[in-house]
């Protein structure tokens, strides 16, 4: 097949979404598909050109991918950087390509990509895409949203709150937190801006922090404990893995620096702590709406109660990405998890 692997973007994870995409690339190259490693921000080319035959070339013009900084990307300074300095978020080209392909492989994360704008400019534009549909993403994204859609499905969350930028200092904004607390952008992903606070000094500098990246935040219960993960594919739940960072929680520096954190799959827990687990991994699935992949995120407190974090519905590909890991557990090696991701997600159009 001829394959685009859309990746790069806009969001505070645009360069993690780089490394999923030079792996998701390689990784069909080597199952024989012609693929193209795209940044959907800069495009390819800064001027129109005939694109027949690029597929044969897809190594030439594909975009060339370092490794993932220890801080987030400067999305202002890359706005300024592409050439035509046009407001479309779709660079040069872009579009043409996703349409010239047979699939288009989203290894995106994050804003405008995670969050379903881009599957649903695919629909309208008759692009097939792997992952899910825009409806589900966009849930999912909203992690305030994600809890009110899944009330009635027992799955069990953090007591909390959101604030909105502009309700902070309304006299209307009856709510406080109960220290200790987590502050995070409601939206974001791979942990950026998110704090762990134990007063109100370290309140007020947390929501500062939040709101550098987003206009909503999420307040919510300190759940002292382990932390685990478990993918979702079709439905069925992975083997859980734990995460136990080295230092600190498990943050941006921590996900992406290989060695940071020890991850252990399957989880060294109790049969019945893990297949409740995977349980609520599928209940989110279902309640959301999730039909391809995801991948939930969780908390083990000191008296083994589980507390479910958020949904991904564009799981990290990278080398140090927790879906891989729990896939090969069960026999599914990178470049097989790959091409299941899209006969799943080919199935969605003949469906239609």
């Amino acid at each position: 097949m001829n394959i685009v692997v859309l990746a790069g973007g806009l969001s505070t994870e645009r360069d993690v979404s780089f490394k999923s995409g030079e792996m998701i690339a390689s990784a069909l190259r080597q199952n024989g598909h012609n693929t193209i490693l795209l940044d959907v921000f800069m495009g390819y080319s800064d001027k129109e050109e005939d694109l027949d035959g690029i597929f044969n070339r897809s190594r030439e013009v594909s975009v060339k991918v370092g490794d993932i900084p220890t801080e987030a990307p400067d999305i202002v300074a890359i706005k300024r950087s592409r050439k035509d300095k046009s407001d479309n978020f779709f660079g040069p080209n872009v579009i043409r390509m996703c349409q010239m392909a047979d699939i288009v492989f989203i290894a995106l994360h994050g804003e405008n990509g995670e969050d379903g704008r881009i599957q649903a400019a695919f629909d309208l534009l008759g692009v097939k895409y792997t992952g899910n549909d825009y409806i589900s993403s966009a849930i999912a994204m909203d992690k305030g949203m994600t809890k009110g859609h899944l009330r009635g499905y027992d799955v069990p969350f953090p007591g909390g709150f959101s604030l909105k930028k502009h309700e902070r200092f309304a006299e209307s904004n009856n709510d406080a937190p109960r220290f200790p607390c987590v502050v995070k952008p409601s939206c974001g992903g791979s942990s950026i801006g998110v704090s762990i606070v134990n007063n109100i000094m370290e309140y007020e500098h947390a929501l500062d922090e939040a709101f550098r990246w987003e206009d909503e935040v999420i307040v919510e219960d300190y759940i002292k404990g382990r932390e685990f993960s478990v993918g979702v594919i079709e439905g069925v739940a992975l083997p859980v893995i734990e995460i136990a960072p080295k230092e600190g929680f498990y943050d941006y520096k921590n996900k992406y620096k290989k060695g940071a954190a020890e991850e252990t799959c399957p989880a060294d827990i109790p049969d019945e702590i893990s297949s409740k687990m995977q349980l609520y991994a599928e209940r989110v699935a279902a309640g959301l709406g999730i039909e391809t992949y995801s991948r939930m995120d969780f908390i083990l407190d000191e008296k083994n109660e589980i507390y479910c974090l958020e949904a991904n519905t564009l799981p990290g590909m990278t080398p140090t990405s927790l879906l891989p890991q729990e896939a090969a557990c069960i026999g599914i090696d990178y470049n097989d998890l790959c091409e299941e991701i899209i006969k799943i997600s080919l199935k969605k159009y003949k469906r239609g």
